[in-house]
């Protein structure tokens, strides 16, 4: 367990970051709540300087007009689709499954002990419904938070990108609600920490905190998430699907990066704070959702029982889990946020086990290598 600070506690609302029983009282909405209202924060702000002086927002809306591509003809829904085959194949190349397969033949502790390689597959299977379904419900919070964006952002260039935003985030919630609909035939509600998240995003008035949690904490999440699955499935249209949905989404995050770092290195120290504190609890609740107790629950396997066990043997899946923060980390570096004020953020996600991926690229350049404009248009390349 790692305790936290008196005003660490105060922000997160309890005294351990690893605190289980308060991580599970966390729930997922009633699956008859199909609407979720949220008070918007803020006032739409109109500019009458139309004179572009970001060049690197101009370049990255140049690319987002180029990079539109169609969920209906851009991706062969009619591919074959065997569930069983992709179970076993997401269990040969999803490490954290494999991980918790070896380390459970070998614990009778373990909650999944006994388990044999058909429940594993399962497992596989279901760790892939669940992180499509909550890419679903991301991917509508990020339509809603940039749809803000564009009414109150005070740069052209910059309502001008998030205006196209707008139409990728359509796109993947179209995208991913259609393939959790036709292929997997099963999704889960929107997990509880993440929907807190996103509540949190929408009401807050200032728009570079809009910007900081969908684009920089949510969308780097995503983004790593993405590479991830994409990785690791050898189901063609979902392979192809994860490298355009990538290649948004590497935008999106660039598009964080560089509208932050010009607005944060004028703000005086009290207001980083504020941005650190944010970013703190967003990561928090990122991290959070990474437990999975819906998926637990839904294998009949005890969600407590479970992450206790995980937190006393760091098996892979931790390391796993961590390293989803890989865009997050840097891209905070590179605004500027991890150090200062003495480091505060830094010692945060320090106790998160995230730090180590502060060296990592950020995204404000690596987004011209998840382009898919050669690729469509070799023509053009």
């Amino acid at each position: 367990m790692h305790p936290t600070s008196p005003d660490t506690s105060t922000l997160i609302g309890r005294n351990e970051i690893d605190d289980i029983d308060e991580i599970l009282a966390i729930a997922a909405p009633g699956v008859s709540d199909l609407l979720h209202a949220v008070d918007q924060g803020g006032r739409t702000t109109f500019t009458w300087n139309y004179r572009k002086d970001r060049p690197p927002l101009e370049k990255l809306y140049s690319k987002a007009k180029q990079g539109q591509w169609n969920v209906e003809t851009d991706l062969d829904w009619d591919t074959s689709f065997d569930r069983e085959q992709i179970a076993f194949d997401l269990l040969d190349t999803m490490p954290q499954v494999q991980a918790l397969r070896d380390a459970a033949r070998g614990d009778r502790s373990c909650p999944l002990h006994g388990w044999d390689d058909s429940r594993f597959a399962d497992l596989a299977w279901e760790y892939q419904t669940y992180g499509m379904s909550q890419f679903l419900h991301g991917e509508q919070g990020a339509l809603v938070c940039t749809a803000k964006i564009t009414e109150q952002v005070p740069w052209i260039e910059a309502k001008y990108y998030a205006a196209t935003q707008v139409m990728d985030e359509a796109r993947h919630v179209e995208a991913f609600d259609r393939y959790l609909a036709e292929k997997i035939q099963d999704s889960y509600a929107c997990n509880g920490h993440l929907l807190l998240l996103l509540d949190d995003i929408i009401n807050d008035e200032r728009w570079d905190m809009t910007y900081m949690g969908m684009q920089i904490m949510v969308e780097g999440l995503a983004l790593a998430s993405f590479g991830y699955l994409c990785k690791a499935t050898r189901e063609p249209l979902l392979k192809k699907m994860l490298r355009y949905v990538m290649s948004d989404e590497a935008r999106h995050v660039a598009f964080g990066v560089l509208s932050l770092k010009e607005v944060y290195d004028g703000m005086g120290a009290t207001e980083i704070r504020e941005r650190q504190e944010f970013a703190f609890e967003a990561g928090l609740r990122l991290r959070d959702r990474l437990f999975y107790q819906e998926m637990w629950a839904r294998l009949d396997v005890n969600p407590k029982a479970m992450l206790t066990w995980m937190r006393a043997n760091p098996v892979e899946t931790n390391l796993w889990q961590a390293a989803l923060f890989s865009k997050i980390v840097p891209n905070l570096k590179k605004l500027g946020l991890l150090d200062t004020g003495d480091g505060w953020l830094r010692d945060r996600y320090t106790e998160m086990g995230v730090i180590a991926f502060e060296h990592f690229e950020d995204t404000s350049t690596e987004f011209a290598q998840f382009d898919i404009t050669a690729e469509r248009y070799p023509e053009h390349a």
